[in-house]
């Protein structure tokens, strides 16, 4: 299975490449968006700021072809961390509109004065399942992923919420809709965890 990881500028692309070619799949950096039509799936990686992650989306030309291959051809999609907030409507930490896919907005964590968590919510975490999926074991199964963020998805929609974490109150780890979804961990920093995630996304059927 052929793996498309867009060459944005907001992209930690070595270690998602190399968890694909562990879990079988063959993931190559594309370079140009009219070359995504020659994939059967998509991840979206992405680390730091909102607006600097669709500035890269918008300036370079990936926005449109990425539309049309995953809302009208429907191919499979992963986003990983910022690449899952950049399919939102919005976020606090910017003003640059998303991607829309999804009927969510990014907001900031807030947590009361008096917490002893801290921001952004580093480190591992386990995440609680809310609805079948073919991405993660609906199941009784301890599922464990590293975290790294600061803001984090609210969704309009609680069906399309796969699932949660808590960090100071429940928030969403994980969205799909259709062939659409996001992870708001890293599953390349995952060890097993993410490693099995990653791989039911390179199999799953189209």
């Amino acid at each position: 299975m052929k793996i498309a990881v867009p060459a944005l500028r907001c992209g930690n692309f070595l270690s998602v490449l190399k968890v694909i070619e562990k879990s079988g799949g063959s993931g190559e950096l594309v370079q140009q968006p009219a070359d995504l039509r020659r994939y059967d799936r998509i991840i979206l990686p992405g680390v730091g700021a909102f607006d600097h992650g669709m500035e890269s989306l918008n300036i370079n030309g990936w926005t449109d072809t990425l539309n049309e291959l995953v809302l009208h051809r429907k191919v499979p999609v992963l986003g990983i961390c910022l690449g899952m907030q950049l399919m939102c409507i919005d976020s606090e930490e910017g003003r640059i509109p998303g991607l829309g896919w999804i009927h969510g907005h990014v907001r900031r964590f807030c947590l009361p004065t008096d917490s002893s968590l801290k921001i952004p919510h580093m480190g591992w975490n386990t995440i609680t399942v809310q609805k079948q999926n073919p991405l993660i074991p609906f199941d009784e199964s301890e599922q464990r992923f590293y975290f790294v963020h600061s803001f984090h998805v609210v969704c309009n929609r609680p069906e399309d919420v796969l699932a949660t974490t808590s960090h100071g109150y429940e928030v969403t780890a994980a969205f799909c809709k259709d062939n659409i979804f996001g992870v708001q961990f890293h599953p390349e920093k995952s060890h097993r965890f993410g490693l099995a995630l990653v791989k039911r996304f390179v199999e799953m059927p189209c």
